[in-house]
């Protein structure tokens, strides 16, 4: 029996999308379903969930629990990976309160800036060991990368831990559907594409029958940005550079320089940034489980249509031969020539039997690869630093992240790392 392997099975909800969808793909019926989770709670609850599941839908696949990770990963023809290294408490509320104390405000944070590295610093490790793991037990399996920050994981599991990795995220199919209802347009029968690196790939094309749609969303976006709403950001961007962003205001206020700025708090309230947003939803999700927990963990009658998420359509498309395009995060194997080839990047890539085929897209606009390079900087030096274990490399992650930069001085920058090392403690490895 061939085996779908779940890490961070305690991710109830998202486990129930991804593998609930995988129980109505026919190609998938014979396949066991392995879950793993370092918390048993969280682990028994989304195995309940998943047997309720299976019993309502009639599904065929085996769900079976594992507390032994090496175990779960045996034989797997396909892992899929959501975890969260250090949770809200202790470490996302660390990696928002002692930037704070320097005057550095963040929205997200689990992507790039100060925030993002510290997560990619504790999480690559725990990475490191799954791809142990699996060059022992499944060195073939697909590694489906849902977890944050996706660039830089996804470039790990690659080319430190020499796992065949992709990286899946939310924001390339739902950027055209959410811009054109948010602008009153129709987006049936329209053509798209999108490149460049997670959470800042770019809208490079889109028409229908041939006809550039760009004009026309760029002069309702002229009348849009007349209110305040919920995207001002992104279309800040646009018109500025050109080009729509695929993921949200509230990230991207955080990836450039001109949005969160100490002497400019105007800025804010001009572009309805929602500082610590972040750590607001999480204690939202924390609440709102206490309650969806039992509608889900012992409902004997739970019900799921398929989700949008790409895993369960790239593993038929795998299955069956039968070809699915995706938006994927791979190495840039001259995909972007205009991008570093060191580079994680997310482009159009083609799924069938023989695996994941990315699709060359060519040279960026230049003003498009210039803000990705920014970004890919503190990318690669984070990776750097996690690579070899030296301290200097998370000063030089942070000095070249755009905000951080942008905001404080390179004593304050140091002293703000050196703080987040000593309070992250045992969740990140001694750096030399």
């Amino acid at each position: 029996m061939s085996k779908i392997t779940f890490l961070g099975a305690g991710s109830t909800v998202f486990a129930k999308n991804v593998l609930g969808d995988c129980m109505l793909t026919p190609a998938l019926q014979d396949f066991e379903i392995a879950l793993f989770d370092i918390d048993p709670e969280r682990l028994k609850d989304s195995e309940n969930m998943l047997l309720n599941l299976k019993g309502t839908l009639n599904s065929g696949c085996l769900v079976k629990a594992y507390t032994n990770r090496k175990e779960a990963l045996r034989g797997a023809k396909y892992v899929v990976n959501a975890i969260q290294v250090g949770g809200y408490e202790p470490c996302t509320v660390t990696d928002f309160e002692i930037p704070k104390k320097y005057g550095l405000r963040q929205t997200i944070a689990d992507t790039l800036g100060i925030g993002g590295i510290f997560r990619n610093l504790r999480t690559i490790p725990v990475m490191m060991d799954f791809a142990a793991d699996m060059q022992e037990v499944c060195p073939d399996a697909w590694f489906l990368n849902y977890t944050n920050p996706m660039a830089v994981l996804t470039n790990a599991m690659n080319t430190m831990g020499g796992i065949k990795t992709v990286g899946l995220c939310h924001s390339v199919q739902v950027c055209v559907p959410h811009l054109f209802r948010d602008l009153e347009m129709d987006d049936s029968g329209v053509q798209w594409k999108i490149a460049g690196i997670n959470h800042m790939a770019w809208l490079l094309e889109v028409t229908k029958d041939g006809k550039d749609l760009y004009p026309e969303i760029k002069a309702r976006v002229r009348e849009k940005q007349k209110t305040v709403h919920h995207d001002m950001v992104r279309y800040e961007m646009m018109q500025r550079f050109g080009y729509y962003i695929t993921e949200s205001s509230e990230h991207n206020a955080e990836y450039h320089p001109y949005f969160i700025k100490r002497n400019y708090p105007e800025l804010i309230e001009r572009f309805n940034i929602p500082l610590d947003e972040y750590p607001r939803r999480c204690v939202s999700q924390i609440e709102r489980w206490k309650t969806m927990r039992e509608e889900m963990v012992n409902n004997k009658n739970l019900e799921h249509c398929r989700s949008r998420e790409y895993a369960s359509f790239m593993l038929e498309a795998m299955e069956t031969d039968q070809p699915y395009k995706i938006g994927g995060n791979v190495m840039n194997t001259g995909l972007i020539p205009n991008l570093p080839k060191e580079a994680c990047v997310e482009v159009p890539c083609l799924v069938d039997k023989s695996g994941i085929t990315p699709t060359y897209v060519g040279d960026l606009p230049p003003q498009l690869a210039a803000l990705n390079r920014t970004n890919i900087n503190t990318q690669l030096l984070t990776l750097e630093a996690a690579r070899t274990l030296k301290k200097e490399h998370i000063y030089h992650a942070a000095l070249l992240d755009p905000h951080t930069s942008a905001e404080l001085s390179i004593d304050d920058i140091v002293a703000m790392c050196d703080d987040l090392i000593a309070a992250h403690g045992s969740w990140l490895p001694n750096f030399k």
